[in-house]
Formats: structure tokens, sequence, C-alpha cells
């Protein structure tokens, strides 16, 4: 079975059980990549994944996004002055947005064991997740996905230095919980978008 069947399925519709065993057959082999784990969390959570192997499909992609979504000539979330090209490219307003439709940013790791996106106040300032956009689209390389959260911090520590940044948050829930899911309890389910660039 190909890798990509693996992770997004094939085009028949399994049943349960089958999905179930699939589950527990994809991580019983030990030599899954720490990549494919990621990918696999994140679209379990709900996460919309999106991979770029260039800067051009990037912006291709982004295009997408904002055609799906109607957010052409929207008001946009970023404090990441490094992706301010993308939204001056498609005339998207981020100067003090008073009512943003997305939050667009890159993120400090992608978290594999749980599918997450940690991100700090480089990339969200003080917002709490709650306070944040409902729609989310993250721009993030394929060098930023580390197997734990602690290799994540660990990584935070080395990057920063002397700078460190505050609200070290992860995000982890892309969709509304189902009314028996307890362990969503508290969280804030996001809308969220995944741009990843091949970087190795």
């Amino acid at each position: 079975m190909s890798l990509f069947r693996k992770l997004f399925g094939s085009s028949v519709s399994p049943s349960d059980e089958e999905k179930e065993s699939q589950n527990n057959n994809f991580f019983s082999d030990s030599n899954i990549s720490v990549d494919e784990r990621f990918i696999y969390n994140f679209k379990k959570n709900g996460g919309k994944f999106i991979y770029c192997e260039n800067d051009q499909e990037v912006k291709d992609q982004f295009e997408n996004i904002l055609e799906e979504n109607d957010w052409f000539e929207s008001e946009v979330l970023c404090y990441d002055t490094k992706l301010f090209y993308l939204l001056d490219e498609n005339k998207l307003v981020y100067n003090k947005p008073t009512n943003p439709k997305f939050l667009l940013s890159s993120c400090e790791n992608l978290i594999a064991e749980e599918g997450s996106i940690l991100f700090s106040s480089k990339q969200i300032k003080q917002h709490k997740p709650n306070e944040l956009p409902t729609n989310i689209v993250v721009l993030a390389t394929t060098s930023q996905i580390l197997a734990m959260k602690s290799d994540g911090l660990s990584a935070i520590k080395k990057k920063y230095e002397r700078d460190y940044p505050t609200n070290i948050t992860a995000i982890k829930y892309f969709e509304k919980a189902k009314e028996e899911d307890f362990t969503q309890y508290g969280s804030s389910a996001k809308n969220l978008y995944l741009l990843l660039l091949e970087d190795l």
C-alpha cells in the first residue's frame, strides 16, 4: 500500500472496523517516519494539509484557499512580516484589522505525536487560541516537524537564546468536537489549513 493511500485513504470507503484495523496497522509499523506520523495525526484532528514543493506552489495554494473561502478583499490578522508578501500580492488588509477573516502565520514547530501546531508570542503575540480567528492558514516547512512536544520546547529554547518567546501554545483541534468527545472540553476548534513547504 502506498504512503499516500495510507495517509489519505483510497476512494473506496472502508467499514469502521476496517478503518480501526488500518489505524492500528499504520502505527504498529515501527518504520513510520515522524513526517508520516504528523500528517496522519494532523488529518485525524481535522486539519487540512497541503504539500508544496516550492514557493510558487505556496503562492498558488494560498490563492486557492482564498478562492475556496471567498476571502479576497478581506482583513487578515498577521504578525509575521515575512508573510506580508502573500497578503500584498492578493490585496488583503492586515494593518490593524478590526474584523479579520483569518490568521496567516508561521509557527514554531509541528508536533507528530499529537498532530498539533506549536505557536509562541513570535507568531500570535499574547492571544489565547480562543481569541484568534476561527480560520487559520499556517505556512510551515518539513524541517519543523518534530516527534514530541518536549522536542518542540527544546527547539524553541535553542532557537531563541536571548529573546525567549512567551505564550507557547499548541493548537490541536481543527474541527468541532462530537458531543461525546470530552477530551476537547475547553478547547477552541479551528478551521486550519497547513501549507507545508518541502525544505529538506
